[in-house]
């Protein structure tokens, strides 16, 4: 928010407090001074604007106050551990009085830190509220900025007997690692967490036999809905619920796998006379969005695992926990963070993975080179929320923005074309396999299987590689 913009009108006809500022009375405690200070930096930054009463925004200012505007300088500095990134700013206005006089704004800069009250409290700005945190979210803000790595923590009562070596075994030999299985888990990146022999919680949610065992939440759980949004009671529109446990590895496998079938996909016959098939999502988009969700998701919050929720129109991906470290939904884009670096590592070992945000920029790219809506970020309570849509992009023509031949090609009767080619290939050849003929018509096997299944014409007789076509007059 520009400076620039506080005026007595803003203040004024302003409804409400945001996420990005707040009012208060020059008399105000040092101590709330800190406290919403605090809130401002562990989140996006923020102002605090001194001279307007909270309640019914009268305008007061701060001339005539300068005890007590000492006393708020001095709290922001002397009651934030450590202290708090800011400047002080006085801008001139008229008050409610109608007497010229300042207001003074501190401008509190994000910060990659964890901010504390000098009361050990921990505040974090919610909304047009600072929120007191709880030891959970706590834990959870420390992870977020780096403070402090859950992968390195130590899980109760989890040794050597809780590791599966031969999944440790064929890591090493993907990353040429010499030694034993044994010595790496004993040798490397801290996979030993503590002098009682505590393995850490990156080597049970990378290694371990059962991880669900120390992390029951950990897992992946795809929802799949009839329609475009989620109902519930006698409307409840739920037609597949899976989840997916095991290691990070098996989740993102599993998941990827799980997904491929469910992606539609578009097949017209293109100007050159092949067939051209367009999925609904690109596939780099969807695979990104699930292996940062189980990446870069918040291992500390048990209470919840990754949500992946697919409708007709559109798919939302839930991760536990914020945007980490430094990362915004404004800079999101080519801001690198991982909030679990150890993970991070491993999966890119097998390339999948890259430092949190790479990927993300090719994800808004592939979607609009694709003419698609671009992905909507939404980071509160905890949950970051992230969802693409598979509608193109229209203008004002009602025509695509890109790829506008493709779109008036659609609208063509793909099916109907499918459908010749597939009668001519069974007339060359009865004994034609769906593969042959998806590789003839430049499409998926599962798109010939989806256009078959609408024929009435054609029926297999027998069974297996023994039977054969036959064409229905």
């Amino acid at each position: 928010m520009n400076l620039k913009n506080i005026t007595k009108e803003f203040i004024k006809t302003t409804k409400d407090e945001r996420h990005e500022f707040d009012f208060k009375s020059i008399k105000i405690d040092g101590y709330d001074i800190a406290r919403h200070a605090t809130a401002f930096a562990n989140a996006d930054g923020g102002l605090l604007i001194i001279g307007v009463e909270d309640k019914n925004r009268e305008i007061t200012g701060v001339d005539g106050f300068d005890k007590q505007e000492n006393i708020i300088r001095d709290a922001v500095q002397q009651f934030t551990i450590p202290t708090i990134p800011h400047h002080f700013h006085l801008v001139e206005i008229e008050d409610d009085k109608g007497n010229q006089n300042h207001l003074l704004v501190i401008e509190i800069e994000p910060s990659p830190k964890m901010h504390k009250t000098n009361k050990d409290e921990v505040y974090l700005r919610v909304g047009d509220k600072s929120k007191k945190m709880n030891f959970e979210q706590r834990m959870s803000l420390m992870y977020a900025k780096g403070v402090q790595y859950f992968d390195f923590d130590p899980v109760n009562n989890a040794t050597l007997d809780d590791i599966n070596f031969d999944v440790v075994n064929e890591y090493c030999r993907k990353i040429g690692y010499n030694k034993t299985a044994s010595e790496y888990i004993r040798e490397n990146r801290g996979f030993i967490a503590n002098s009682k022999g505590n393995l850490s919680s990156a080597a049970i949610l990378l290694f371990g036999k059962d991880p669900q065992r120390f992390f029951p939440r950990a897992q992946v759980r795809f929802i799949k809905y009839q329609g475009t949004e989620a109902l519930t009671g006698a409307s409840m529109n739920v037609i597949k619920d899976r989840t997916f446990k095991g290691r990070i590895l098996e989740q993102i496998e599993k998941s990827i796998e799980f997904m491929s079938n469910q992606i539609k996909e578009h097949t017209f016959l293109g100007k050159d006379g092949k067939f051209v098939t367009i999925p609904e999502y690109p596939e780099f988009v969807w695979k990104e969005l699930i292996i940062n969700a189980i990446c870069h998701r918040d291992y500390y919050i048990g209470g919840t695992d990754i949500q992946i929720k697919i409708f007709d129109d559109h798919i939302c991906v839930e991760s536990p926990g914020s945007l980490p470290g430094t990362v915004t939904i404004q800079n999101i884009r080519h801001t690198h963070f991982s909030r679990n670096p150890i993970i991070a590592e491993y999966l890119h070992e097998y390339e999948y993975v890259r430092e949190f945000g790479e990927g993300v920029d090719r994800m808004f790219n592939e979607l609009e080179k694709a003419g698609m809506k671009a992905l909507v970020y939404n980071d509160e309570n905890f949950i970051l929320r992230v969802s693409v849509w598979n509608e193109l992009v229209k203008n004002q023509n009602n025509s695509t923005n890109v790829g506008q031949d493709v779109g008036q090609d659609v609208g063509q009767d793909v099916g109907q074309d499918l459908q010749k080619l597939i009668i001519e290939c069974i007339k060359q050849n009865n004994k034609i396999t769906k593969k042959e003929i998806a590789t003839k018509a430049n499409v998926s096997e599962k798109t010939i299987e989806r256009e078959m299944k609408k024929m009435n014409n054609i029926t297999y007789k027998g069974h297996g590689f023994s039977g054969y076509w036959e064409i229905i007059k």
